[in-house]
């Protein structure tokens, strides 16, 4: 094993103990949540990118959602001091966004309509201009959360994805994304209301 990647699995490992990490059992799902993920292409997830529970780094309060743009991580506060923390891709650097808003909005297999001037900068999505129903293909995959600051829509969305190897990096026109099986267990405990916070 090289020299650099033994480092940096010690260096992984003393991380996780010195936090005081515990995995996170995978959600429930539902047959069609099972059917969908099967078709989506798995890919291996780097160990700091998994699902972990930790001591809560942020200090915000329980119920808030945190996500940190730059070490590519949403945390969902617990209560005790705790948090869920989830590795996920953000905005590529033309495209990020930062603030606070508010979970206005929640959907399963979401469907999805491509921004107009999304459309404008990469005219392939002509066809699904006019919308795309929920699916494996879909790329706000399996869940969505709908971000508003007060009423206005900021388009911004936590959701899954169909391109899982892009988790850990900016590769996204602003929105957040999570692995499927990652942002099942996130919706399943987040109520409408709930404040972002991404830095």
């Amino acid at each position: 094993m090289p020299f650099q990647r033994l480092s940096a699995l010690i260096f992984i490992s003393l991380s996780l103990a010195a936090c005081n990490f515990k995995g996170v059992p995978d959600p429930a799902m539902s047959a069609r949540d099972r059917e969908y993920i099967a078709k989506v292409p798995s890919q291996e997830m780097d160990i700091p990118y998994e699902r972990y529970e930790i001591d809560d780094p942020t200090g915000e309060k329980p119920g808030t959602i945190v996500v940190d743009t730059k070490m590519k991580f949403l945390f969902f506060v617990l209560p005790n001091k705790r948090a869920v923390r989830y590795g996920v891709a953000t905005g590529a650097e033309a495209y990020g966004w930062t603030g606070k808003a508010t979970v206005a909005r929640k959907s399963e297999w979401p469907r999805w309509t491509p921004p107009a001037e999304m459309v404008k900068r990469w005219p392939h999505l002509l066809p699904v201009a006019g919308g795309m129903a929920g699916g494996p293909n879909n790329p706000l995959g399996a869940r969505a959360l709908y971000l508003y600051e007060g009423n206005r829509d900021t388009l911004y969305r936590i959701h899954g994805t169909n391109e899982p190897e892009t988790i850990g990096h900016d590769a996204s026109s602003g929105c957040i994304r999570m692995r499927n099986i990652d942002v099942i267990d996130l919706f399943a405990r987040v109520p409408e209301g709930t404040q972002v916070i991404v830095r």
